[in-house]
C-alpha cells in the first residue's frame, strides 16, 4: 500500500515544534539547539541534507528560560518521529560542547507549533533540500 504517484504520505511538509528550557544566565542558549540536531543528525555538524528531517532551531532567551522554536520539513508519517526526537534531546538537558564546556538546561514544556505567515519562506527552502 501507498507509493505510487498520489501517495501523500511521503510528500514531505513544513512543521514546527516548540519548547522552554531553564538554564543558568551563563548557558550557551545555542545548546539545545545543537543537541536536537544531534537527535535529527548524528552531529551538530554534517553535510546536508539532514538525514531525517532538514530542519532549523531558533532560541530567544527571556531571562532564565529560553523558547526554542524548531521548524521542520519531513513526511507526515515521520512527523512523530522527529517531534520525539526533539523532545528526547531536550529532556537530557545537558549538551557537551566542542569547547569543552558542558551546558545544562530542564525542559518546562514542550508541544508542536503553528507555522507563521514570517516562517514561510524558511519554510519553502527546508521543503526543497
Amino acid at each position: 500500500m501507498g507509493g505510487g504517484p498520489g501517495d501523500t504520505d511521503r510528500v514531505r511538509r513544513a512543521f514546527v515544534h516548540e519548547a522552554v528550557v531553564l538554564m543558568a544566565a551563563d548557558g550557551d542558549a545555542r545548546a539545545p539547539g545543537a543537541a536536537i540536531t544531534v537527535a535529527l543528525c548524528g552531529h551538530w555538524q554534517h553535510e546536508p541534507p539532514c538525514p531525517l528531517a532538514p530542519h532549523h532551531p531558533s532560541a530567544r532567551r527571556h531571562g532564565g528560560e529560553v523558547r526554542l522554536r524548531v521548524l521542520f520539513a519531513a513526511a507526515p508519517a515521520a512527523e512523530a518521529e522527529v517531534r520525539r526526537r526533539i523532545e528526547a534531546a531536550l529532556s537530557r538537558g545537558r549538551l557537551d560542547g566542542p569547547d569543552g564546556a558542558t551546558t545544562h538546561w530542564a525542559l518546562r514544556d514542550a508541544r508542536p507549533g503553528l507555522l507563521g505567515e514570517d516562517e514561510a519562506d524558511h519554510a519553502r527552502r527546508l521543503l526543497s533540500t
